[in-house]
């Protein structure tokens, strides 16, 4: 199966350009599935609710997602991309999962980052695998990566390949990612978006490019650099990541102790503040004049 990224830097507010470009681009890709990056459409950095309201689409009726179907259709390939999305009256960070035969999946980013809570609202789809023929996978974005839960649902229900569009900022991901793979034994193909997004001298981001694709074992079997387009396409065998065993006594999955991960859905214990050597001091001496 070829499997790859289209890492790009979307120009704010003019879906137009975007997806001429994406389509520009891959015009003479050959892959069985591509991944696009977050927000691939509009860019990232929303200043209001009426710029969202103004970009956001529906889907699947929206020009992007109708775009992205036509070209799934020529170029016989499965699309994973992210847009923002209106819906009943509430816009997401979504993405799309469009297959060579017009069908259109949704995954809502659940895990929203810093100021995309201003904006958007957490999703509300549950963590979904997709059969699509020659391997099963799982959707998520970006700051998901943070939560390793959500891999391991998206691996637990079978997923082969975790298809993760990002607009990534903080250096961490990428070596992560190696990480989520290796202890769920995946396949990940991270899209991030490059370049710098600026929209006035407040709001500035640098995005930290390095899109990759790692196997089951850890490997990265390709990386774009930092800055610049990049598209990349390798060849794997999903069918690799149904073998969860690390020894010949251990099992990623059958040696998970479930008895044992129930404090996993609890809220997390608030511990006492630790006290610096001051505040200890007047709380010895409280006590010495509540004890006279």
């Amino acid at each position: 199966m070829q499997v790859g990224f289209v890492q790009f830097n979307p120009t704010f507010g003019d879906k137009t350009a975007n997806v001429k470009r994406i389509m520009n681009l891959v015009a003479r890709v050959n892959a069985d599935l591509l991944v696009l990056p977050e927000l691939f459409n509009t860019g990232y950095l929303f200043l209001s609710a009426s710029e969202l309201e103004e970009l956001a689409e529906e889907i699947p009726a929206g020009a992007t997602t109708r775009t992205l179907k036509r070209l799934a259709e020529e170029r016989e390939v499965y699309l994973v991309a992210g847009i923002a999305e209106r819906a009943d009256g509430k816009f997401y960070n979504s993405a799309v999962l469009v297959s060579p035969s017009g069908d259109v999946n949704v995954y809502r980013k659940a895990h929203l980052f810093d100021e995309e809570k201003r904006w958007f609202t957490p999703g509300d789809t549950p963590f979904e695998v997709y059969d699509i023929g020659l391997a099963k996978i799982g959707i998520m974005v970006c700051f998901d990566w943070f939560f390793p839960e959500v891999t391991r649902i998206l691996s637990l229900k079978g997923a082969e390949i975790i298809c993760h569009p990002a607009n990534l900022v903080l250096p961490y991901c990428q070596n992560a990612m190696i990480t989520r793979c290796l202890e769920n034994h995946v396949f990940a193909i991270t899209c991030n978006r490059t370049g710098i997004e600026e929209r006035d001298i407040n709001s500035r981001l640098r995005f930290t490019g390095r899109s990759q694709i790692v196997s089951p074992e850890g490997g990265v079997l390709t990386q774009s650099g930092e800055i610049g387009e990049a598209v990349r396409v390798v060849t794997i065998e999903p069918s690799i990541a149904q073998n969860k065993s690390v020894t010949t006594h251990n099992d990623l999955f059958d040696d998970r102790r479930t008895d044992l991960f129930g404090d996993l859905l609890k809220s997390p214990i608030v511990l006492p503040a630790t006290l610096s050597s001051g505040q200890m001091e007047l709380e010895r001496k409280s006590r010495e004049i509540a004890d006279a």
